[in-house]
């Protein structure tokens, strides 16, 4: 997974190498102390401190200033801990009234624990070091981020030629070779990528997969760096995008990385979507595909199930309503967005709590076979409005008291056909919604206001249609073992055949 070295690097430093060729400071080299690739590493800022031991206030990446006014006598144990802590070097001060010369046993403790040591001549104060570094971070920045803005600039522009052409540009912005890999490490587009992908990388993958929240990871190889992250921040999204090169990946690359995959997130979806539904729409409409077959394709699964949802509270902002927006929270392409509603046909049940922090409440219905996903809507409108009166999502089958497993099917059916009968006649013979309104009104526990709310009518239309339900059934709904017993049938008749 990512070390601290990734870390450092997604933010704005500059190479050691800058800040000791920096002529105007006179900063000495002691050789001794530099392992290979020293020079190279990052400094964040510079900070002094005359503390014995600093290591707990430090974050890594600093080049640390000391006069040596309080060195402690373990000089090795203050040495080790500042390496430990992750400072870049450590520049020591060379004052009249403490230390003329550079002491030897630091001079030695450094050497033998590989930190850098770098002699502040004493006509250099230490302020002149910060301010150095404070302009060179500075400059740093500013260069990043015009690298990054040209570089979101290329990119947009590739993304309009598909997906080859942005992995290419991908690759060749990041100097680097660039695979998309999709559900089941399949190869969705490629520039000089291994072929196949080393075992190493594969493992790194199913790391990130195996992982939850926004992951990347980062791995080394005899080629040099391998870095892997989702198209989207969260570690669920379906595709990942993998770069490989000799050098490790500085904080604007890093960037410039995250804006790549989303736009291969985002070019790859919409194209593997408009073809795999064009496929199935075809194949459907000549009678050579079944409903069965076009959920495996496009869902991955023969069994389904089918998701409403409702504005909720606020409602969604622009984003939330967009379809692709939802096809990316449900994982599915098969969704339909009206103002305030929405309904999916999914292959699992989508995190809905996520639903519910963007605006929009959601239920969802039993897992039924393709060919019968017609039959689950009213289902599903029945949990919708069931959580519109809870005020949260609502789950088929997920309930403690949940009977219905012992119930016969056919036999239930029946009995709600026989018990619903009178109403849907009325309804089929005027437009009096009296089985949307029964249905509405039982989610409310009988409330008038929410209920005429929700149907968009004055709450005497509800009283005035509730009464038309109790002639037309013969029933009191005053009583709680009839509203049961309804709110039953009104499921049960959902299900379908």
């Amino acid at each position: 997974m990512a070390t601290a070295a990734d870390s450092l690097s997604t933010e704005v430093n500059v190479p050691l190498r800058d800040v000791v060729g920096n002529r105007e400071l006179a900063l000495e080299v002691v050789p001794e102390t530099l392992r290979p690739g020293a020079l190279d590493l990052p400094v964040r800022w510079a900070h002094v401190s005359e503390l014995q031991d600093p290591a707990p206030y430090l974050l890594g990446g600093e080049l640390i200033l000391t006069a040596g006014v309080n060195l402690p006598e373990r000089i090795d144990g203050y040495v080790r801990g500042l390496r430990d802590a992750g400072v870049t070097a450590l520049g020591f001060g060379l004052t009249p009234s403490v230390h003329e010369t550079l002491p030897e046993s630091l001079r030695r403790a450094c050497a033998r624990r590989g930190l850098p040591l770098l002699v502040v001549p004493s006509r250099t104060p230490f302020l002149a070091v910060n301010r150095a570094v404070s302009v060179a971070l500075t400059e740093a920045g500013q260069r990043d981020q015009r690298r990054i803005t040209a570089a979101r600039e290329t990119l947009t522009r590739a993304a309009g030629g598909g997906l080859g052409e942005l992995t290419s540009a991908l690759a060749d912005v990041l100097r680097s070779w660039v695979a998309l890999v999709g559900a089941g490490d399949v190869l969705a587009s490629a520039h000089d990528a291994p072929v196949p992908l080393p075992p190493e990388v594969r493992e790194l993958m199913a790391t990130v997969r195996a992982g939850s929240g926004i992951r990347s990871a980062t791995t080394e190889t005899d080629g040099g760096f391998v870095v892997v992250q989702p198209v989207y921040p969260q570690a669920t999204a379906s595709h990942l995008v993998v770069v490989g090169r000799r050098a490790r990946l500085d904080g604007a690359e890093r960037t410039i990385l995250a804006v790549g995959a989303a736009l291969l997130g985002l070019v790859g979806r919409a194209g593997s979507d408009a073809a795999e539904l064009g496929a199935a729409a075809t194949g459907l409409l000549l009678g050579r595909t079944s409903p069965g077959e076009v959920a495996r394709a496009l869902l991955g699964a023969d069994v389904v199930r089918l998701v409403a949802g409702a504005a909720y509270r606020r409602g969604p902002d622009e984003v939330a309503q967009r379809a692709d927006w939802l096809r990316a929270r449900l994982d599915t392409p098969l969704v339909s967005v009206r103002p305030g509603t929405f309904v999916a046909v999914a292959g699992s049940v989508p995190r809905l709590e996520d639903l519910r922090a963007h605006g929009w409440l959601a239920a969802v219905g039993s897992p039924v076979p393709a060919a019968q996903a017609a039959s689950a809507g009213a289902e599903v409108e029945l949990l919708l409005a069931r959580a519109l009166a809870l005020g949260r999502p609502v789950v088929a089958g997920s309930e403690p008291l949940d009977f219905e497993a012992l119930l016969d099917p056919g036999a239930s059916r029946g009995f709600a056909s026989r018990a619903l009968a009178p109403l849907v006649a009325l309804d089929e013979a005027g437009d009096r919604s009296l089985v949307l309104t029964l249905r509405t009104w039982l989610a409310h526990h009988g409330g008038w206001e929410p209920t005429a709310a929700e149907l968009g009518v004055h709450r005497n239309s509800v009283r005035h249609r509730i009464a038309q339900v109790e002639r037309a059934l013969d029933v009191d709904l005053a009583d709680p073992e009839t509203r049961m017993r309804l709110w039953f049938a009104l499921r049960w008749m959902a299900q379908g055949p």
